[in-house]
Formats: structure tokens, C-alpha cells, sequence
């Protein structure tokens, strides 16, 4: 187990200067594509799932249920002796349990809260005492923590959850130089559902590497001086009214040339 301030690199050929970042959920589609995204950079990267998984842009893969903190800890010390330090931090682990709210049961209720929020939480506890100044945590949110739909109790108030603890942290080690933002994807993919594109301005659902760019621009010195806050990456969704949006009468109302 790494200690703080050791700064050896135990995998050959990682640069001292390069970005060193565990990426906790690490095999879902969004945080692959960061993975690959950050490796591109020079970055050396970490991942951490529930299963074993192997994929391009890791340096170093392992199984982990961060939902535990025991294992989160466990997992970010490996993550930082691997690497030779950890100066980013993505917690990404997430799940989404669909039913309405008096059809959920206590299980998916705990997994949705443990495993969204939880891990994020003690990932990022027991990394803080890492992470050296100007160092990043970058939060995998939702726009579902701000925009209602039905059948996702659990997941909205886990990813609210989520967005809450990025103000608060970055308010509390912002002094330290430790930067903590989100990026809140509205639909990532959605091309076997149908009509998922309207509500959408761009017309279009996002891709994975749409979001890992964002997370790598938040991670990065070229956002500085950005910390406590949550990017929509959601094609204008946030910003739709959906009556106005989705209704021909309103549309036809408001914008009469509009498609």
C-alpha cells in the first residue's frame, strides 16, 4: 500500500509528469471512452470495476466494489502505487434501478444510493489525502439530478447526491488546491430507442466521447481556475421546455418555420 508522498512509479515507463488517474466504474462506456481520452494525453490511467475488465487507455486494471470503503481505500492506494502518485480521480460507478417510487424495493433503493453516491464518497475520501495541489476530481453526475423522469427514484436522488458532494468538496479542499467539478450526460448513445433523439436541440443523443472530453477538460490545467461546478453535457436538454419542445402547437405557435 502507497503512502502519501511517495512518488515512485511502479509501472515502467510512466513519466513523473504525467497525469495519473483512477477511474472507479472504470468498464462502463462512458468511463472507457475517458480512459482512452486521458490516455491520448500522456495521462497513465487506473481502472477499478465490480468485474475483472481489460481496456485500451488503462495502464492498470482491477476488481473492486468501491460501494465498500474498505475497498475503495484499498483500491485508491493500489491505484497510486501503481501509478507512482494520483493527481485525477473520475468516480463513475453507477447504477440505474427503473420502477416508480412505492415499486422499489429496499435493494434497489441501497444499490442505487451505495453504489452511485457511496462510492463516489469514499472513493474520494480516501484519496483526498493523496492528491497533491492542483490535482482534480471529476464526477460522473446526471442531468436526471435536476430534470425529473419517471421511474428512476433511486438513481435521481443518488446522482443529486453526487452533484451536492462536488460543491461541497470543492468548497472544502478548494484551499488545498484540489479542484472538484461533475459533468451531468443527458442520454449517452440511445440509438435502439426509438425517438430517443426529441427533447434533444441538437436532434441527436451524446456519445461516450463527448463526455470523456469534457471530463478530461475539467481534470485538466486548461480549467484552472473552474471548481464546484456541473457541466451539462446533454445536447441542450436542461434547457428545453419540454412543452414547447415536444408539443406541435406550441412549435408551430411560437416558431412557425421551425422543422
Amino acid at each position: 500500500m502507497a503512502r502519501p508522498g511517495t512518488p515512485e512509479t511502479a509501472l515502467p515507463g510512466v513519466p513523473e509528469t504525467a497525469r495519473k488517474v483512477l477511474i472507479v466504474g472504470g468498464s462502463s462506456a462512458i468511463a472507457a471512452a475517458a480512459a482512452r481520452a486521458f490516455a491520448d494525453t500522456g495521462a497513465a490511467v487506473a481502472g477499478v470495476a465490480l468485474d475483472p475488465f481489460d481496456a485500451p487507455g488503462y495502464a492498470a486494471t482491477r476488481a473492486a466494489d468501491c460501494a465498500d470503503p474498505a475497498q475503495a481505500a484499498d483500491a485508491v492506494h493500489w491505484a497510486h502505487a501503481e501509478l507512482g502518485g494520483l493527481d485525477t480521480v473520475v468516480p463513475a460507478a453507477a447504477v440505474m434501478p427503473v420502477a416508480a417510487a412505492a415499486d422499489t424495493t429496499d435493494a434497489q433503493w441501497r444499490a442505487a444510493i451505495d453504489v452511485t453516491l457511496g462510492s463516489a464518497f469514499a472513493t474520494c475520501r480516501a484519496a483526498l489525502p493523496l492528491l497533491p495541489r492542483g490535482a482534480a476530481i471529476t464526477m460522473v453526475g446526471s442531468v436526471n439530478a435536476t430534470l425529473a423522469a419517471p421511474g428512476l427514484p433511486g438513481y435521481a436522488a443518488a446522482k443529486g447526491g453526487v452533484e451536492a458532494l462536488t460543491r461541497q468538496l470543492a468548497l472544502e479542499y478548494g484551499p488545498r488546491g484540489i479542484r472538484v467539478n461533475a459533468v451531468a450526460p443527458g442520454l449517452i448513445g440511445g440509438g435502439d430507442l426509438p425517438n430517443a433523439h426529441e427533447g434533444y436541440p441538437l436532434g441527436r443523443t451524446g456519445t461516450p466521447e463527448e463526455v470523456a472530453a469534457a471530463v478530461v477538460f475539467l481534470s485538466s490545467a486548461a480549467a484552472s481556475f473552474i471548481t464546484g461546478t456541473v457541466l451539462p453535457i446533454d445536447g441542450g436538454l436542461s434547457i428545453a421546455s419540454p412543452a414547447a419542445f415536444l408539443r406541435p402547437d406550441l412549435r408551430a405557435r411560437f416558431l412557425p418555420d421551425a422543422p
